[in-house]
This record gives structure tokens, C-alpha cells and sequence, in this order.
């Protein structure tokens, strides 16, 4: 799990963090009001983003491509979870529940923080879940993905 301060601050890990309902993640950039994509106001960011390990394991072997330590810039992190089933639905993830609002897909500007010129082409079609807090709690790692 991670956070990231400030617009392209660093991702850092976290053990535990609260979700905020329709806020996001203390401590993150877009909570904060600091995220690139708080500027555009067509583009709402949403309030936190998963990504699959198995994602970022076949974007290694398949592109030489690595993505760990939160360079894929995504707060959560899952294994053994299908995240696109989880479009337009509800799921608890510790004691927070949150919805799945759509593909989070991979751009060039995660790619350029992340200093891996074909991390986007890696994850595309595979860039995760973006998802609305819905109701608050705490998220901790190791807590599972319920439906």
C-alpha cells in the first residue's frame, strides 16, 4: 500500500491508512487536494487506486518493466483479485467499503515518474481499478478484498 505527497511526490509505504469517504486516502496527494489530476477539473480523480500484483509481474517479465516499490503510482496493491470484475461494484477492503468506478488505465506521466519509458504500453489493459470510498475505516496491508 502507498501514498504519494504533493504532485509526483515519492510513493511511500504505508502499514495502515484511513479512507476517507468520497475523500481518498489520508495522507495522498489527491486528499490533499495536490494531485496533477486535481487541476483538470474534467478529469475527477478518484478517491484510491488498486493494481494487481499479477499485473505487474507479467508487465515485468513481458517488458522488462518494473513497477515495484509504488512506482506504478497506485495505493493499493492486491493478489489473487480479478479488479475489472469489481467495475460498477461494492467491496470492503479492511473496514473501509469502496466502488469500483472504472480501469484506471496507465499514462505517460506515471511512466515518466516512474523513469520506465514502456511502463504505460506494460500496463495497458491492465492498469488497475480506480475506485470511490464509499463508507470510511482504516485499510491495512494484508487486509483482504471482499465482495
Amino acid at each position: 500500500m502507498h501514498t504519494a505527497s504533493g504532485t509526483g511526490g515519492d510513493p511511500e509505504p504505508r502499514e495502515a491508512v484511513e479512507a476517507v469517504a468520497d475523500r481518498g486516502l489520508r495522507g495522498d496527494s489527491y486528499f490533499d487536494g495536490d494531485g496533477i489530476y486535481n487541476e483538470r477539473e474534467e478529469l475527477k480523480p478518484s478517491d484510491v487506486t488498486l493494481i494487481e500484483a499479477e499485473a505487474l509481474a507479467a508487465a515485468a517479465a513481458e517488458f522488462d518493466v518494473d513497477l515495484g516499490a509504488g512506482a506504478h503510482r497506485r495505493n493499493v496493491t492486491t493478489r489473487g483479485v480479478a479488479l475489472d470484475e469489481l467495475v460498477g461494484e461494492r467491496f470492503r477492503v479492511g473496514e473501509a467499503v469502496l466502488e469500483g468506478v472504472g480501469r484506471c488505465e496507465p499514462c505517460g506521466y506515471m511512466a515518466s515518474l516512474a523513469d520506465q519509458s514502456d511502463a504505460a504500453t506494460a500496463l495497458d489493459g491492465r492498469g488497475g481499478l480506480d475506485a470511490r470510498i464509499v463508507e470510511s475505516g482504516t485499510v491495512a496491508v494484508d487486509d483482504d478484498v471482499i465482495r
